[in-house]
């Protein structure tokens, strides 16, 4: 069995519980509806990773339960939203809420998934600690889709919001900031969240925070070099999602527009401020990539510092099994490919 099928396993443990928080306080006849998009599937990382860091710092797993429940609630929440604001039609191969029930509908889903999160970490030994945190993460949450959506070089022309302060460049502090706000900040705390269910000590608190934010920059940078150069059949997803969308904040993109020479940049760049990105244009930009620069090398190089970096992290944390189940995990998303 590989790390993620155990992980997946142990995530799953928290199912019960957050089909619990969900249906609290909801009508009969929307219950089909609110449970769609958790039973659409989804692998349960977050919620194993609240799970893991709790046994890692030798906690009782029951006691983190209701945590782990809400960062798989809110991981959900921020996918209706994304789905909606990307005008996203499907998701794990299924109609995405929108699509499916009406973005009328979709919208009081996601606040009720939102307030369903917080009965969850009411029934933690802490609620007013752990709502501290989780409301600063889904600030930071929603700061990174602000500025992934403000990173898109064409698109939403009728939001003036959007286009009127859309960025015409970026560093790569501007897109390590960005994938922390709206992917790290949730893994990281979901992480913590686990600390605090096992009531751990402020080092090992230190120490899951410094794994999940540097697992956090992992991770998306893998995601984005898959998005680039997975293999349909086992991603799922169409190669070159990134461009179609015209993205800035993909971390091979980034890396490849400081990196070539002003010709293939701005052909490159030509592609991503297209109206409609065709498959012909995926072609050639992933070609220009991966001909004209070493964006992607960087980038795997970028993503084994970072998994070796929150491996590192846990050094405080005593050798048990939970914390296998996290050394582990960092190994398989520093090489994954789907």
């Amino acid at each position: 069995m590989s790390i993620i099928d155990e992980l997946a396993k142990l995530g799953k443990m928290s199912d019960k519980h957050i089909k619990k928080y969900l249906l609290m306080n909801t009508s009969k006849e929307f219950e089909e509806v609110i449970l769609y998009q958790i039973n659409t599937g989804g692998k349960r990382i977050r919620p194993a990773l609240t799970l893991a860091s709790c046994l890692a710092c030798e906690g009782d797993i029951n006691e983190a339960f209701p945590a782990a429940a809400s960062v798989e609630i809110a991981h959900n929440y921020s996918l209706i939203l994304d789905d909606i604001i990307d005008h996203s039609e499907l998701r794990r191969g299924k109609p995405t809420v929108w699509k499916k029930y009406g973005i009328s509908t979709a919208i009081l889903v996601a606040v009720h998934y939102r307030e369903s999160a917080t009965e969850a970490l009411n029934d933690t030994y802490s609620p007013r600690e752990f709502n501290k945190m989780f409301a600063r993460t889904l600030k930071l949450l929603t700061d990174g889709e602000r500025l992934d959506i403000l990173f898109e070089q064409s698109g939403r022309e009728d939001e003036p919001y959007v286009v009127h302060n859309r960025y015409s460049s970026i560093e790569f502090e501007n897109y390590l900031e960005m994938i922390y706000k709206k992917t790290g900040a949730l893994i990281e705390t979901s992480c913590i969240f686990g600390g605090l269910s096992a009531r751990a000590d402020k080092k090992m608190l230190d120490a899951l925070s410094s794994y999940g934010k540097m697992l956090g920059y992992a991770f998306q940078i893998g995601d984005d070099i898959i998005d680039l150069f997975g293999e349909t059949e086992k991603t799922g997803k169409k190669v070159g999602g990134d461009i179609i969308e015209h993205k800035f904040g993909n971390a091979v993109i980034a890396l490849a527009l400081q990196e070539l020479e002003e010709e293939k940049r701005e052909k490159l760049l030509h592609i991503l401020r297209k109206d409609k990105v065709l498959d012909n244009d995926i072609k050639e930009a992933i070609k220009i990539i991966e001909k004209y620069s070493n964006a992607r090398q960087k980038a795997e190089t970028l993503r084994q510092k970072y998994s070796q970096m929150a491996i590192e992290s846990l050094s405080a944390i005593p050798n048990n099994k939970g914390k296998e189940y996290l050394i582990e995990l960092a190994n398989f998303i520093s090489l994954r490919r789907y």
